[in-house]
């Protein structure tokens, strides 16, 4: 028998694993005050109501969960009513129905973390390394049924909030809302939309006409910052371009000194983000290929990334765990995650560097299959200097702590740090 729940925004019941979907819908600019006053009528109507609603038969083993479905979303209508001024339907309303009504995306079950998986294969490795690895951090694939070719930038967005949500409990008390829990795709784009209706990049947000919901877009590191840092997070972005590069584009913005004035970087120069409702690569050239300077110099910055003095020793192989968040790493055409990096002494040749990479592109189960057979893992994960031949690279991370005051309204101006190699 199929679960259902009942809508806090229009008290209609629906399949439980449609709820969010449903729920979200509200939303669209041109219902919201017609959806907020009819949730209020309704929450008033519930508060009085004389009688108890109509009993529903659900089966023994969802009854329980159904009734506190039920609980939270009667007393989220009641609270609703009595704190919610007609005509003053603001940004933090939106924000809290949608805390209150999103559920954690679906993931297949795979038994053992995927970084514990991870960290037993190099265990196994017989060569000298040493390793820098992230704590926790969930694989979230790419389904060909919802958002297969667009949506890697989602998906890696929920790879750092799943780390951070089991990592740092500041950051899990302030993202969506307090929650708990990573949001699927298009609460990702609610709350995106809620950020740039906050004022967080602006300018970015006009590139959307600050509307992303249910649209296929690519997004890229600069969504991602603005994502974060609406929380409080310290999202920053970095920029790895060689000198002898020449870019032709229209949509090449003008970089100052070391800084960009606004985060127009590299990447997101591949990225139409018109109105267009499946993006498309925007038509851009070069005059070199990646230089090796260029892949040093981002292996050389990830290294010294993970490499804090935070880090501690995990079993006996040189294997580190790091404090920092995963990387968001962005190229052309794709973006993964980066959550660690290793180094291997050759025998009379310098240092040899490999990133540590979870793909969207690929599915969980396969990466958890390979890695507890510690069989063909290091095809789909490791990735070595030789295979950086893009010309430019632009990563996003987060610094610790959590922003508050006047520097939450710095983090509304994003600008990107510049390598250049």
């Amino acid at each position: 028998m199929a679960d259902f729940s009942v809508c806090p925004i229009c008290n209609l019941r629906v399949v439980t694993f449609e709820l969010e979907r449903h729920a979200n819908s509200h939303f669209d600019d041109e219902d919201i005050d017609k959806d907020f006053e009819l949730a209020q009528q309704i929450a008033l109507d519930l508060a009085c109501a004389p009688s108890s609603p109509p009993y529903i038969p659900v089966d023994d083993d969802m009854q329980c969960e159904t009734s506190s479905r039920k609980d939270r979303e009667s007393s989220f209508l009641k609270s609703e009513a009595k704190n919610c001024n007609p005509g003053g339907k603001d940004i933090d309303e939106k924000a809290r129905i949608l805390s209150s009504v999103h559920s954690n995306e679906t993931q297949p079950q795979i038994g053992q973390g995927l970084m514990d998986l991870l960290k037993n294969c190099l265990e196994l490795e017989t060569e000298k390394t040493t390793t820098i690895l992230c704590g926790n951090v969930d694989h979230f694939q790419s389904s060909h049924s919802e958002d297969f070719g667009w949506g890697c930038g989602w998906r890696n967005i929920q790879m750092l909030s799943s780390h951070l949500l089991k990592q740092r409990q500041e950051a899990r008390e302030v993202l969506y809302g307090g929650s708990g829990f990573v949001p699927d795709i298009p609460s990702l784009q609610r709350w995106l939309e809620i950020a740039w209706k906050r004022g967080f990049d602006k300018q970015g947000s006009e590139d959307f006409d600050q509307a992303i919901y249910g649209k296929r877009n690519w997004i890229g590191t600069t969504e991602c910052a603005t994502l974060f840092r609406s929380f409080g997070l310290r999202a920053r972005i970095v920029d790895f371009v060689s000198r002898e590069i020449d870019i032709r584009s229209s949509e090449v913005g003008k970089c100052v000194g070391n800084m960009a004035p606004q985060v127009y970087g590299p990447m997101d120069r591949y990225l139409s983000k018109g109105k267009n409702v499946v993006s498309k690569a925007v038509p851009i050239s070069y005059d070199v290929k990646a230089k090796p300077k260029v892949q040093q110099a981002l292996i050389d910055w990830v290294w010294n990334y993970f490499a804090d003095n935070k880090s501690r020793i995990s079993g006996n192989h040189g294997i580190l765990v790091s404090q920092k968040a995963p990387l968001y790493f962005q190229h052309d055409g794709h973006s993964r995650t980066i959550v660690g990096i290793q180094m291997k002494c050759q025998r009379n040749g310098p240092m040899q560097y490999n990133l540590l990479i979870l793909d969207p592109g690929h599915t969980t189960e396969s990466l958890a299959k390979s890695l507890k057979g510690n069989f063909g893992w290091q095809k789909l994960i490791k990735r070595g200097v030789h295979t950086l031949k893009k010309p430019l690279y632009q990563l996003c991370f987060l610094d610790p702590g959590i922003a508050s005051g006047e520097e939450i309204e710095s983090l509304k101006n994003l600008h990107s740090i510049r390598v250049e190699a």
